[in-house]
């Protein structure tokens, strides 16, 4: 009997489907994207005239039109076509870097006492965003404050997203983001 290999990355996107399908109907939309950011907004109480949240909304519409550019002009992703544009807009910047914009801009929203770096307790903010309840989740933390400062610097944190889309490894810190992976 031989057993499948899935490919790290596709298990990496599965998962970032699965929270990103806000509303559970197995596509991804602008309306999952909007309520991404509604969230955000709500957990880290952060009014919608922020700069912060102007600037969250943007990237996020940045990315969206990134991805519709790779997915073949549909107006919402099926599990597929998600895999599909996720993987094109990471290696593509020649218009829109998503793998730093959108960061960029949730580091701002999770950074809430503009320390430049995010703490425990503004880490575990950005789990209850996502609904990630897996209590490994916290143990995050951990790994992305590579140098072990007790925070999470916007260095460490914008490594780690690369890691999350370009990595193989699925023990990577990057890799971790909403909880521990499995083949």
């Amino acid at each position: 009997m031989t057993t499948a290999i899935t490919d790290p990355m596709t298990i990496k996107l599965d998962q970032l489907f699965a929270v990103t399908d806000t509303d559970g109907d197995g596509y991804v939309d602008w309306n999952d994207h909007q309520r991404l950011v509604d969230r955000y907004l709500s957990t880290y109480k952060i009014d919608k005239t922020d700069r912060r949240a102007q600037s969250l909304v943007v990237a996020y519409q940045m990315q969206w039109a990134e991805l519709l550019r790779h997915a073949d002009g549909v107006n919402r992703l099926s599990k597929e076509q998600f895999h599909h544009a996720n993987r094109a807009a990471s290696v593509d910047t020649s218009r829109f870097n998503m793998v730093e914009g959108v960061p960029h801009a949730i580091f701002d929203i999770m950074d809430i006492d503009g320390d430049n770096t995010i703490s425990k307790a503004e880490f575990k903010q950005y789990l209850d965003v996502w609904s990630i309840t897996d209590p490994s989740a916290m143990d995050t933390f951990n790994e992305l404050d590579t140098d072990g400062d007790g925070a999470i610097s916007r260095q460490e944190f914008i490594r780690a997203v690369r890691e999350f889309f370009y990595s193989q490894d699925l023990n990577a810190a990057g890799s971790l983001f909403f909880g521990r992976l499995s083949r």
